[in-house]
């Protein structure tokens, strides 16, 4: 059975396990359980901590997984990211005291405070900055002022936790981090079967169908406006004249386009929310 690891709790977890579930596997209903199997699917659950999720699957105890890219690049695994899963983003950023630092040299030899310090320590090294890392467990803001450390580097937001503990952003995106699948080999059997179905959801989740009527004369100028994944369904009505229209697109374009089509003479324009997908 393919070996899957999954979040058991943190910002993961929900959305990971409700991803999995679209995608038609069977998941733990006893949010107490570490490990649940789904027989029917050729596959097993094993809950944990997002942080340890990368070490199990870059050391081969675990096939493949679901953390953060943050997780994993801090984690120095071997395992390797297969596909981004679109949620769970955050961005990393360096803090310190308002006024005090404006590039990221200035930090030279000073401490910085993290819970990242992997992922901390690679960058700075990529730009030649050397500091004393304060690993911290948790939130960092307060590390400043109680003299902890210098600077700090952590998830930012809207910045206003940042703001509250007198801090200020300044320096590079360290890393623009979401929620990926990872795994240490790509040929085990199931993996491709698992990325291809939570691709299937992505795809469902970003795209809608959109039926409407046209005028057979104005065919080619909807299909200028919506011309879908590859290029429109189109079916006879009754009247020869018109048209029935059947078209993919994105759910982000969905009011725009469907004002368009109306502008231009288009009628019965409908939405259909698309539950999974194989493109």
């Amino acid at each position: 059975m393919l070996r899957i690891a999954v979040p058991n709790k943190g910002s993961l977890s929900e959305t990971a396990a409700q991803m999995l579930a679209e995608a038609g596997y069977t998941g733990r209903r006893d949010p107490r359980d570490l490990v649940t199997a789904d027989p029917r699917n050729g596959v097993e659950f094993f809950y944990l901590r997002p942080r340890d999720i990368a070490t199990y699957v870059g050391s081969g105890a675990l096939d493949v997984g679901i953390t953060g890219r943050d997780l994993l690049l801090d984690s120095h695994s071997k395992a390797q990211e297969i596909a981004s899963l679109d949620f769970g983003d955050s961005t990393f950023r360096f803090a310190g005291p308002a006024g005090r630092f404006t590039e990221l040299k200035d930090l030279d030899g000073l401490r910085v405070a993290t819970s990242y310090p992997g992922l901390v320590e690679r960058f700075l090294a990529t730009h030649s900055v050397t500091v004393d890392l304060v690993e911290l467990d948790g939130a960092v803001e307060s590390a400043v002022q109680l003299g902890v450390a210098d600077a700090v580097a952590d998830v930012v937001s809207t910045g206003t936790t940042l703001r509250k503990a007198g801090l200020e952003i300044f320096g590079p995106v360290i890393l623009e981090s979401t929620a990926v699948l990872i795994s240490s080999t790509n040929d085990k059997a199931g993996i491709a079967t698992l990325l291809r179905r939570l691709q299937g959801v992505l795809v469902a989740r970003q795209y809608v169908l959109l039926d409407y009527d046209i005028p057979v004369a104005l065919l080619d100028t909807a299909a200028a406006l919506a011309p879908g994944i590859e290029s429109p369904t189109v079916s006879s009505l009754h009247d020869p004249e018109w048209a029935a229209v059947r078209v993919m697109i994105a759910r982000l374009d969905m009011n725009n386009v469907m004002d368009e089509l109306y502008a231009i003479g288009a009628r019965a324009i409908l939405v259909t929310t698309i539950h999974n997908a194989r493109l």
